[in-house]
């Protein structure tokens, strides 16, 4: 399972710690769970996206995400 949970926490300036404290979980979880050493139950994963207000799926997939480079050439942005 491929996830995007360090690329939003990045984005949002929030450590392992405090995205942990959110969900309820330990913070070596989230590192777990950034490296796909872990696999989140259905709670947390809804969890982690009710955090960052954003789909479940835009966060974990069954497949490797693409790129974020192919991404935004998708959406016109450079």
């Amino acid at each position: 399972m491929d996830n995007r949970i360090a690329l939003l926490r990045a984005d949002r300036g929030l450590s392992r710690r405090a995205l942990a404290e959110a969900v309820g979980v330990n913070p070596q979880t989230i590192g777990y769970l950034e490296r796909g050493d872990y696999k989140p139950s259905l709670e947390l994963a809804l969890k982690i996206a009710a955090h960052f207000d954003v789909p479940v799926e835009s966060i974990f997939s069954l497949r490797p995400f693409p790129p974020i480079a192919d991404a935004l050439r998708f959406t016109g942005e450079r």
